[in-house]
C-alpha cells in the first residue's frame, strides 16, 4: 500500500498539482530500507509518466505561433527535459516539449534521467546508497 502511494505521489507531483514526492519517498526509504530500490524505481516511473501525461495534453493543443518562452525548448530539443524536475519550470518544460509535437521517446528517456538523478540525491540523503 506505502508503495502504491508513493507512485500516486510521484505522478501527481508530475502534475500541475503541487505535491511533496521527495518527502514520501525519503520516508518510506527510512521505514523500509529493505524497498529502497523498488521505492526509487516507482517514484522515477511514476514521475515521469506524470510529466509524460502534462507533454501529452500540450500535444492535443492546436499548433500555432511559437511563444517566446517555448522557442527555450525549440532550439534545445529534448534534452532539455533533463530539468523537468525542478519546481515550476518543470511542467512548463513537458508542456513546451508537447506542444512543440518534439519525439516522445526521446523526451522521456531525458525527462526519467533527470527526475531519476533527483531521486537518488533524495535516496542518498535517506541513507540507502
Amino acid at each position: 500500500m506505502e508503495l502504491a502511494g508513493l507512485f500516486l505521489s510521484s505522478f501527481l507531483a508530475a502534475t500541475l498539482l503541487p505535491g511533496g514526492s521527495e518527502a514520501v519517498l525519503f520516508a518510506l526509504v527510512k521505514l523500509h530500507p529493505e524497498q529502497a530500490t523498488t521505492a526509487f524505481i516507482l517514484a522515477t516511473v511514476g514521475n515521469t509518466l506524470g510529466g509524460m501525461t502534462t507533454y501529452g495534453m500540450a500535444r492535443l493543443l492546436p499548433e500555432k505561433k511559437l511563444p517566446q518562452k517555448s522557442a527555450v525548448v525549440a532550439r534545445h530539443g529534448a534534452p532539455i527535459l533533463i530539468l523537468a524536475w525542478a519546481p515550476i519550470v518543470g511542467d512548463a518544460l513537458c508542456a513546451a516539449a508537447g506542444w512543440l509535437r518534439l519525439p516522445w521517446l526521446q523526451c522521456a528517456l531525458w525527462m526519467a534521467l533527470g527526475k531519476g538523478l533527483r531521486y537518488g540525491v533524495v535516496m542518498a540523503g535517506a541513507g540507502a546508497f
